[in-house]
């Protein structure tokens, strides 16, 4: 038994915040500079009753309506998401009865930002090639921005909100998910927090992630990103990452037909693209209308990929998460 990817689609809350709403907001930063920096001109916002759950039932739903799936046909269903509902129940409890599937089913949460969708296809492939299910549903979701202080531009700028769901299923003998790599460094955990809302305050990981340490009002949650260090962190790993699953894929550069990463903002991205060498025409972008999403970024873009024609059946790609964590981890996928 071997898993393959057999779908992918994605939902995004209506509510949009552009960079025209941001400008207004605050007047130094103009549209054209959050434009340039970010790569981003709108990001879609979950309203004050919109969580998790629901962006991630409307994600199954819209895959099961567009892909002609049967909710019945799953087996298990893995929801990545770092905003859940609850602190329990599960949000993959929620999703389970809310999509209709069967109470056969598994269903568990994993708690991982930027590379989570990795993470997941991971676990995926492990159920079914080890013989546990043939069918699993992987949903990632997130509402980042309500951790966000609305005061907050750096962030507010970058963030979006949205889900997505990937029916992983069982191929026969043909192997379609290959060089699958991980990677942790904990000592980065203060880089990117959410310092208030958990049983333990943030501050004693990272003080500066102390609203008022940062000219804020607190306002419950009041995510703290430490962008300098993210940046110098991926810029260390991904490239030695694109060599360690190329290794073990058996394959080379010139293999690989399109590489989705992490779509964390325009600059970051187009900088790892040089520093690899990559083609232009073999690096996929989907940032413009959605922001970043988190967990959801590249199953969204491998959506928009495929409806745009850049991605089609056989083609071989590499997909990379990179982020909170910090965690990162990478794959190369045969579509």
């Amino acid at each position: 038994m071997s898993a393959r990817i057999a779908a992918v689609d994605y939902f995004l809350p209506p509510a949009v915040l552009t960079n025209e709403d941001l400008a207004a907001q605050f007047p130094e930063w103009s549209v054209e500079k959050i434009a340039a920096k970010t790569g981003i001109d709108r990001r879609h916002i979950s309203g004050p009753d919109e969580f998790s759950s629901d962006l991630a039932t409307a994600a199954g739903e819209a895959l099961f309506a567009n892909h002609g799936i049967d909710p019945h046909s799953i087996e298990y269903l893995i929801v990545c998401t770092q905003s859940p509902d609850y602190y329990l129940p599960s949000t993959a409890c929620l999703v389970q009865e809310r999509l209709g599937l069967p109470t056969t089913t598994g269903a568990t949460d994993i708690t991982l930002g930027c590379s989570g969708y990795i993470y997941a296809l991971g676990l995926a492939k492990g159920l079914i090639e080890s013989g546990q299910v043939s069918n699993v549903l992987v949903i990632t979701a997130d509402t980042y921005t309500k951790f966000i202080n609305p005061e907050d531009k750096s962030v507010r700028t970058i963030f979006g909100d949205g889900a997505a769901a990937t029916l992983v299923t069982d191929a026969g003998e043909a192997t379609a998910i290959t060089g699958i790599t991980y990677g942790t460094n904990g000592a980065g955990a203060k880089s990117l927090i959410v310092p208030q809302g958990g049983l333990r305050p943030g501050e004693a990981l990272q003080p500066k992630s102390d609203a008022r340490a940062r000219s804020l009002e607190p306002t419950g949650y009041d995510l703290y990103m430490d962008g300098p260090d993210i940046f110098n962190f991926t810029l260390e790993v991904v490239p030695a990452s694109v060599d360690a699953i190329l290794r073990k894929s058996s394959l080379t550069a010139d293999d690989i037909d399109l590489y989705v990463f992490h779509q964390a903002n325009a600059f970051m991205l187009e900088h790892l693209r040089k520093k690899l060498g990559v083609p232009s025409e073999k690096f996929f972008v989907a940032l413009e209308g959605f922001g970043n999403t988190v967990s959801s970024t590249i199953p969204i873009a491998l959506t928009e990929a495929v409806r745009q024609g850049a991605l089609r059946d056989g083609m071989k790609v590499m997909l990379l998460g990179f982020g909170v964590g910090l965690s990162w981890g990478g794959l190369v996928v045969t579509w």
